[in-house]
């Protein structure tokens, strides 16, 4: 499919009702994650014989969906998820859109979507900000999440690339991810189920993935455990992920620790905030690598002592500190189960630099023009 497009016509309806500020400020005073939603929303057609069109900035409301449109039967659909900070000087910054463009369409790509341009994806999102900056909450912990997501809108229930697709970007002022802060989970190692194999749409950012792992994430919680540590699909030993987050694996301590994530294969979310952090370890001295970790050299490493932190990333939850595992075949804790040194200073520095307390050496940072 094409993903060029002409410069496309925004038209603007504000609105017809907006939030008090007193009763903004009770709603942003408690967010929660994903739980309430700005008052507009961008939204942008497309279709095989006109491409992208219609692109419109609106009140938010709900969708009127026919009972046999594609996505509902096929899951045909995409989405991201990065985040506006509110900065030091008061003013709005995005984090690394053009990142999340660029795999937003690579996620089409895989999908049989129509990619839209990086351009329009960020106007978007400038747009949306520029009438609902006043959202955008500036407590530690909090930011503006923001959802674009695409899917097959075409009425009918052949088989096939939808010729009809509807993007959309909401969003919603966000506090921490998990309830409890900055606390290392227990995790639970699924073996029963796998999340990817290759060849599979593992490195998309699709739905459906999340809906396949559902169910292994009732039975970590049913073991006590917060999230579960998927492995690879072909030997079951290989770790990928933890939910749907990126792991890292440290190794050593002060400045001989060296980080590893794994090597992106085809079948792992390749992470904004991961690649992010291992750019900002670098940054900060670290040997940071790419490669693999087994389940058995995990354990044992936290047995000898020399695998001594493990933390998940993401845009969501940042950076979460992993303390135990769980297994079928065991349990054991990582180090004395509390957040590591490394652990919690690459945080600082990517929150500091997401909140404009720290030099943006790279340009990660997108101002919007309030």
């Amino acid at each position: 499919m094409s993903t060029e497009t002409s410069a496309l016509h925004f038209t603007v309806t504000a609105a017809a009702r907006r939030v008090a500020p007193e009763q903004r400020k009770r709603l942003l005073a408690d967010p929660g994650f994903g739980r309430i939603f700005t008052e507009h929303m961008v939204r942008i057609d497309w279709n095989r014989d006109r491409g992208w069109h219609d692109a419109e900035l609106r009140g938010y409301a709900p969708l009127q969906l026919d009972p046999a449109v594609t996505v509902l039967h096929y899951a045909q659909a995409v989405f991201e998820g990065l985040k506006a900070f509110r900065q030091k000087d008061g003013g709005i910054s995005v984090f690394r859109p053009q990142a999340h463009a660029a795999r937003f369409r690579r996620s089409a790509r895989r999908m049989a979507l129509p990619e839209l341009p990086e351009s329009v994806f960020i106007e978007a999102i400038d747009r949306l900000m520029t009438i609902d900056g006043e959202w955008v909450p500036s407590a530690p912990e909090q930011s503006m999440y923001l959802r674009p997501f695409m899917f097959g809108s075409e009425v009918g229930l052949g088989v096939r690339p939808s010729a009809e697709v509807t993007f959309l970007l909401i969003g919603s002022p966000s506090g921490s991810y998990f309830p409890s802060g900055v606390k290392p989970v227990t995790v639970w190692l699924s073996e029963d189920f796998s999340r990817a194999a290759p060849g599979g749409t593992g490195e998309a950012k699709t739905g459906g993935n999340y809906a396949g792992g559902l169910l292994a994430q009732a039975q970590a919680a049913e073991q006590g455990c917060d999230q579960v540590v998927w492995v690879d699909s072909q030997e079951h030993r290989w770790v990928e992920e933890m939910g749907g987050m990126n792991l890292c694996f440290v190794f050593g301590s002060g400045r001989n620790a060296r980080l590893l994530t794994p090597a992106l294969t085809g079948t792992l979310l390749p992470g904004v905030t991961r690649d992010s952090l291992l750019q900002l370890a670098k940054d900060l001295g670290y040997a940071a690598e790419e490669g693999k970790i087994s389940t058995g050299e995990w354990r044992t490493g936290c047995a000898d002592g020399s695998l001594t932190e493990v933390f998940a990333c993401g845009t969501a939850a940042v950076i979460t500190p992993v303390g135990a595992v769980k297994s079928a075949h065991g349990s054991w804790s990582v180090s004395d189960g509390k957040p590591g040194d490394l652990t919690m200073r690459l945080r600082r520095s990517l929150v500091d630099l997401q909140r404009g307390v720290a030099p943006d050496p790279h340009g990660w940072l997108h101002p919007v023009a309030l």
